[in-house]
């Protein structure tokens, strides 16, 4: 069995998308095709049926898929090792940043880069759930995750706790609120998370459980991209409180959410068992240095913030 057809079968069901596994790995999607149907052939089996813009994973699908996210993974921890035979003199290291919450991680990479130059530093800009996916995969080593994932795979470094604000543009009926109920955010229009974002569905779960299904007007993966969208008038946002207080308060109305509040929980996981190359535990023996996981009121007066909930100044 070809690993590289493997590995195109794998992405396939991972993005539910020939067209976009094909783009992931930089192939023309024939190419896919062609790779996963020779699978098959191999197998004697089909492994993906179509079920309208579904795909659906045939019997013998579902065991290639468990067994072969195994395989790859082996595969990885494998050249892994034998790359890391040297020290820390030369070589390589990828790093999962999540396009919300990637700042956190500065200090970080700018430490490991001054004491280890000749390491190269690669990032894989995902959201927190495809860096999931390839930690698990064994294509990277760590990454960054919202919280929580699950304990018997992932193993964390706390970065962060903190919660989901209001971004309204100055002059809504929010100017003059101290918090604000989700609830009452029924009626608005949202500027909403990317589908592939863990916090994608934090957000509709927690508007699910105050009672409706928010109105999305627009997506992005991007804090600030958010916020501009804000500022011209499309729609309100949730985003967390620390990116809140670099906005201009004569432009933004930025309040606490309750009932309930939507944790905003960053960390840096690897894959419980798995292994970590000298770079790894390096670049972790760093960010324990630079990025010690502050959280709650010790979070907000390092970053200006006002422990009763609001933006100091606002």
């Amino acid at each position: 069995m070809e690993l590289r057809a493997l590995r195109y079968f794998v992405e396939v069901v991972r993005q539910q998308s020939f067209t976009a596994a094909a783009e992931l790995m930089f192939v023309t999607q024939p190419t896919i095709s062609k790779m996963v149907k020779s699978l098959e052939d191999e197998i004697g089996s089909p492994l993906l049926l179509r079920d309208g813009r579904q795909m659906v994973l045939t019997d013998a699908g579902r065991i290639v898929y468990q067994r072969g996210q195994d395989v790859l993974a082996a595969h990885a921890q494998l050249q892994a090792e034998l790359k890391d035979l040297g020290t820390l003199g030369r070589g390589q290291l990828t790093i999962g940043i999540p396009p919300m919450g990637g700042s956190l991680f500065t200090p970080a990479i700018a430490a490991f880069r001054q004491r280890y130059p000749k390491v190269e530093l690669k990032l894989f800009e995902q959201g927190s759930r495809a860096i999931e996916a390839a930690l698990i995969a064994g294509e990277l080593e760590l990454g960054g995750v919202l919280q929580p994932v699950n304990p018997e795979i992932f193993d964390v470094l706390p970065l962060t706790h903190e919660l989901l604000w209001l971004v309204a543009r100055r002059g809504s009926r929010w100017d003059s609120a101290q918090a604000v109920s989700l609830a009452d955010l029924a009626g608005e229009s949202f500027v909403f998370y990317g589908e592939s974002l863990a916090l994608n569905d934090v957000v509709l779960n927690a508007c699910a459980k105050a009672g409706f299904t928010p109105a999305i007007v627009g997506r992005s993966g991007h804090w600030d991209f958010m916020a501009a969208l804000v500022l011209a008038g499309v729609g309100v946002a949730l985003l967390p409180a620390p990116y809140c207080r670099r906005l201009d308060v004569t432009r933004f109305t930025c309040l606490p959410v309750t009932d309930p509040q939507i944790p905003w929980d960053m960390a840096v996981g690897w894959r419980r068992n798995g292994y970590l190359s000298n770079a790894a535990r390096a670049w972790l023996d760093v960010a324990r240095e630079t990025l010690p996981g502050v959280a709650g009121s010790d979070f907000m007066q390092i970053h200006g913030l006002d422990p009763t909930g609001s933006i100091a100044g606002s």
